[in-house]
């Protein structure tokens, strides 16, 4: 083992070539590199198209789990190559029994992979759904102007799914209600009482209830009292 004293910095000897390893060693590594590359695209092709969009928790670990055995495999002279292809082998096997148990049983694929979650109905947040998700109201809103979200009174219904993403159900334009306007401008305008009188949305859940001039409310939903005036606008294809 080298101590600190013997370690001279940018010895560039012992940074491009190893003391331990012949230099025929980087034909090895190379070789390593083709073989290991090909067991990953293996690997692929047996998780399909799935593999390459938007990852779930259990593919997420599949491709830890891979790059790890990959990444050894390529310049470490201490890990055999056979052991390598057995971790390619069982890890696709594993792939392939666990998608025909969440096909066949969906409590287990509610278990693995999380079942969608209902954010937002007919335009107020589930605030107590959104208190136990690893969700911000922040990161919420952020996705639904992402869909041209202009309040929530236009989202009929949203859904956080198993992959992260957010499924969003509009109303017909005739059908839009007032809502909470999630423009972080609009948000920073918030009253703790009401300079006129209307209709206003509660800035935490989205809840609207008409409120005089000068009123001051707490929301019945998540007991908060900042409010801001409701948007009626409808969405903008």
């Amino acid at each position: 083992m080298l101590l600190a004293a013997d370690i001279q910095p940018f010895d560039w000897k012992r940074l491009l070539i190893s003391d331990t390893a012949p230099p025929l060693f980087l034909l090895e590594i190379a070789f390593r590199c083709v073989v290991t590359y090909l067991l990953v695209l293996g690997a692929l092709r047996v998780t399909g198209r799935r593999g390459v969009r938007q990852l779930s928790i259990f593919e997420l670990s599949i491709i830890l789990a891979l790059g790890s055995a990959a990444g050894d495999a390529m310049f470490y002279d201490d890990v055999p190559m056979l052991h390598v292809t057995v971790v390619f082998v069982v890890v696709s096997v594993l792939y392939l029994l666990f998608n025909w148990l969440t096909e066949h049983y969906p409590r287990f694929s509610d278990w693995l992979e999380g079942a969608p979650i209902l954010l937002i109905e007919n335009g107020e947040v589930k605030f107590d759904v959104l208190k136990n998700q690893n969700l911000t109201q922040k990161e919420l809103f952020g996705e639904l102007r992402q869909h041209q979200v202009e309040h929530l009174g236009q989202v009929r219904r949203a859904y956080m799914e198993a992959t992260g993403n957010v499924s969003i159900y509009f109303f017909e334009d005739a059908d839009v209600r007032p809502g909470l306007p999630i423009w972080p401008e609009r948000l920073k305008q918030l009253e703790h009482r009401v300079d006129e009188a209307g209709p206003h949305a509660c800035t935490c859940c989205g809840h609207v209830q008409q409120l005089p001039r000068g009123g001051v409310a707490r929301c019945p939903v998540c007991h908060e009292d900042a409010w801001v005036p409701a948007c009626t606008d409808r969405r903008v294809q």
